[in-house]
């Protein structure tokens, strides 16, 4: 076997104790966790796989369904091979070594490995990615053990009032507003889900959902629904800051840990290869 073999990571963890998703030097972070496990696990066989993400998380974000992809060389793919005497699937072994090295105490996890289809690239493929964040305001009970992924808000929110707002930012558009800028970055987005519902545990919940979210967006824009919700300005005003194409001070983003990703989108296998080209084409 001579070519690369791609394989597909499903990851969930707690974001609380990991500095973001992406690897930075002196600092714990998924990343960083998973590729140094993946290095001792292929450590006599050539150069550690290096991971490509669906979409990287902020420090204290959380996620259930984050998608990550690696390239095997044909050495490595036959390692994993090897092992099939013991009666398990090579990939479940790997997922089994890879979350033993990466985390003892189980806060990032691999949930599954598979062989990616042709075509299959974890940050260009997605049609879509969804996210969930959640808020214990006045009216709603606190729950302790939820703590680590719920925002305790000291006043009442409206959800009605939020849910307004929320569908002022719904389409195509320009979200320099809500995004913290990086040089050569687009912010122009298609947000194609943001409401609001009330559990039945009174916790406030908002789910979002766009072909990509640029930094901060999503934490940025709950904000803003807050603010609303609050009663500090009207549903009207986030299509006006919306429109205005520029960072502002009228909201606070909303902190990282009420945020989970929960979800991420691809098309048909036969679909993947022509998304993902699309996808790098910058948008216009």
């Amino acid at each position: 076997m001579s070519e690369t073999v791609r394989l597909r990571l499903d990851i969930a963890y707690d974001g609380a104790a990991f500095s973001g998703w992406a690897r930075q030097p002196g600092l714990r972070t998924v990343q960083g966790a998973l590729e140094a496990a993946l290095a001792t696990v292929f450590t006599r066989w050539g150069t550690a796989p290096l991971l490509t993400v669906a979409g990287r998380t902020d420090a204290g974000v959380h996620a259930t369904g984050q998608v990550a992809h690696l390239d095997l060389s044909a050495e490595q793919w036959d390692a994993l091979g090897a092992k099939r005497g013991s009666g398990r699937s090579p990939l479940d072994g790997l997922v089994r070594r890879v979350n033993g090295i990466a985390a003892p105490d189980g806060d990032v996890v691999v949930t599954r490995a598979s062989v990616a289809p042709d075509g299959f690239d974890a940050r260009f493929s997605p049609l879509w990615r969804r996210y969930e964040y959640r808020i214990a305001d006045a009216d709603a009970p606190r729950d302790p053990r939820r703590r680590g992924y719920t925002v305790w808000h000291g006043a009442s929110l409206d959800p009605a009032a939020m849910e307004r707002g929320a569908l002022t930012l719904l389409g195509l558009h320009d979200f320099a507003t809500f995004c913290k800028p990086r040089e050569g970055a687009t912010t122009i987005r298609t947000l194609q889900e943001f409401r609001w519902d009330r559990e039945p545990d009174g916790v406030l919940v908002a789910r979002l959902q766009a072909d990509a979210f640029c930094h901060s967006m999503v934490r940025a824009m709950v904000g803003a629904t807050i603010a609303v919700g609050e009663g500090r300005f009207g549903a009207e005003r986030l299509e006006e800051l919306r429109v205005a194409e520029t960072r502002t001070s009228a909201f606070k983003t909303a902190p990282a840990k009420g945020l989970t990703l929960t979800e991420v989108g691809y098309p048909a296998d036969d679909e993947l290869a022509q998304r993902a080209e699309q996808t790098r084409a910058r948008r216009e």
